[in-house]
C-alpha cells in the first residue's frame, strides 16, 4: 500500500512510526509505541538507573519527554505535520525506579492551524502519575513526506 493510499488507523500508525523512526530522543530513553490512531497515540516506558534524580525518583524532565513525545505522535497523526506552541505538566505522584508508565494522548481540539490535546501518564496499575496539556501548531508539509512508500 503506497502512502497516498493510508487513512484512518493505518495513516496514524505509519506517521507515528516514521515520526519515532527519527526521535532520536525517544528512542535513546526506550520510549515505546503501543498504538496510533488519529488523534490519539499511547505509549510506555520502564524508569532505568539513568532516569533519576538525586531524590532516587524519576526525573520531571524524563516523564515531560513520554508526555511530549505521546503529544507528538497524536497530533501529528493526520499526515499533518504538528510542532508545539506550548506545554505544562502537573506531576501527582513520584515514580520510581524499575516503574513502567503508560502514557496516552488525546485531541480535545483542533481547528484551523491549532490543536490541544491532554495527555495522562499512569502506572501499569492505571494510578495517575502526572497530567499534561499541549497546544500544537500546523506548519507546511506532510510527516510522511521523503518516507518509502
Amino acid at each position: 500500500m503506497s502512502v497516498d493510499e493510508l487513512t484512518g488507523d493505518a495513516l496514524a500508525r505509519a506517521c507515528a512510526d516514521v515520526m519515532l523512526a527519527r526521535d532520536h530522543a525517544s528512542r535513546s530513553l526506550g520510549i515505546v509505541l503501543e498504538e496510533a490512531r488519529p488523534g490519539y497515540a499511547r505509549t510506555a516506558l520502564v524508569i532505568g538507573s539513568t532516569m533519576v534524580n538525586g531524590h532516587a525518583i524519576a526525573h520531571g524532565g524524563v516523564t515531560f519527554t513520554l508526555a511530549d513525545s505521546t503529544f507528538a505522535f497524536a497530533c501529528n497523526s493526520r499526515n499533518e505535520p504538528n510542532v508545539a506552541l506550548q506545554a505544562s505538566i502537573s506531576y501527582i505522584s513520584a515514580v520510581r525506579l524499575g516503574e513502567r508508565l503508560i502514557a496516552e494522548g488525546r485531541e480535545q481540539s483542533s481547528r484551523g492551524r491549532t490543536g490541544v490535546y491532554d495527555v495522562t501518564v499512569t502506572r501499569e496499575d492505571g494510578e495517575l502519575v502526572a497530567l499534561f496539556r499541549g497546544t500544537c501548531y500546523r506548519i507546511k508539509g506532510t510527516v510522511l513526506e521523503g518516507a518509502a512508500s
